[in-house]
């Protein structure tokens, strides 16, 4: 039996297709090594621009979503995008036979899987459920029934709901809109879900305040939560200090950590949430990563 691999490579990749998934754009791409080193709750970093324009835009970090054979022992990896700014844009177009700078598969902490078979509740928001696919792909091999709840501001933005039940054992929809599923906020279901489903561990990926919605009704409903933060991490390694999330560690001293390195999937009890809010309303993002990765906290979205 060969050894497991670890640990990030960078290289460039070739786009070896480009899609549009409503409001998104799937890119597959051929990134040897980065594959056979993917947890769900991992992501890429991926340079933006040609060679000349790097210099004035920061790195885009992406879900990694999928994860299929390509022939013979090599693997393809899938991102998506959201093109809401230049940076985002730029990379939403990209072509076939394309190429993109790339490193990963990046993350301290991922997703956890259960030792044993239980119940889980999966909720996703906009493009920041990606990472919660392979996520359920891999809980279903461990026989933990999955549920999964999709939640969107329209159905542009929602996440394929057909895809999701091919391995979920409910599919729960929810639109701020109405156009698809129930006119709700996802935080308002979240009661009766936990209800119904008995889940034992919520995995979450969204918002702030979804993430902290989430990390509250787990609470209440005594499960477990892990939540996959989407903040800018302009590196993606750690080492800028640029992602800073406000935490209480395992002896109960409050600290921060780096969403990049020691998350960015994070126990939802660990998490001081009312102080990250507080952080996303004060933090100037322009000065971190440029005007188009400031969060739009609340939407889910995020600037290009």
């Amino acid at each position: 039996m060969s050894a497991p691999v670890h640990g990030p490579v960078h290289l460039t990749a070739e786009v070896l297709s480009g899609s549009r998934s409503g409001a998104f754009t799937q890119l597959t791409l051929a990134a040897p090594g980065v594959g056979e080193r993917f947890r769900p709750g991992s992501f890429l970093a991926v340079s933006i621009g040609e060679p000349g324009e790097r210099a004035r835009l920061a790195r885009r970090a992406l879900w990694i979503h999928q994860v299929r054979p390509l022939g013979g022992h090599a693997t393809s990896v899938s991102v998506l995008v959201d093109p809401v700014g230049p940076g985002t844009r730029w990379l939403a177009s990209r072509a076939r036979g394309d190429r993109l700078e790339i490193t990963g598969p990046l993350g301290g902490r991922v997703f956890a899987l259960p030792k044993e078979p239980v119940s889980t509740l999966l909720v996703g928001e906009g493009v920041h459920a990606a990472p919660l696919f392979a996520l359920a792909e891999r809980l279903r091999e461990r026989d933990c029934p999955v549920h999964l709840l999709l939640a969107a501001p329209d159905e542009a933005h929602l996440l394929s709901a057909l895809e999701a039940r091919r391995t979920a054992r409910s599919v729960t929809v929810a639109t701020l809109d109405g156009s698809v599923g129930t006119r709700a906020p996802a935080a308002d279901l979240l009661p009766d879900l936990l209800r119904r489903t008995g889940a034992a561990v919520v995995y979450a990926a969204g918002s702030t305040p979804l993430l902290h919605a989430v990390a509250r009704a787990a609470e209440d409903h005594g499960a477990w939560s892990q939540t996959a933060l989407t903040l800018p991490t302009p590196c993606g390694t750690g080492l800028c200090l640029g992602c800073p999330v406000p935490v209480v560690g395992e002896d109960g001293v409050a600290r921060t950590a780096r969403v990049c390195a020691e998350g960015p999937v994070l126990r939802g009890d660990r998490v001081r949430w009312d102080d990250l809010v507080r952080w996303d309303d004060l933090v100037r993002w322009d000065d971190l990563v440029g005007p188009e990765s400031a969060p739009r906290t609340g939407t889910g979205e995020e600037r290009g």
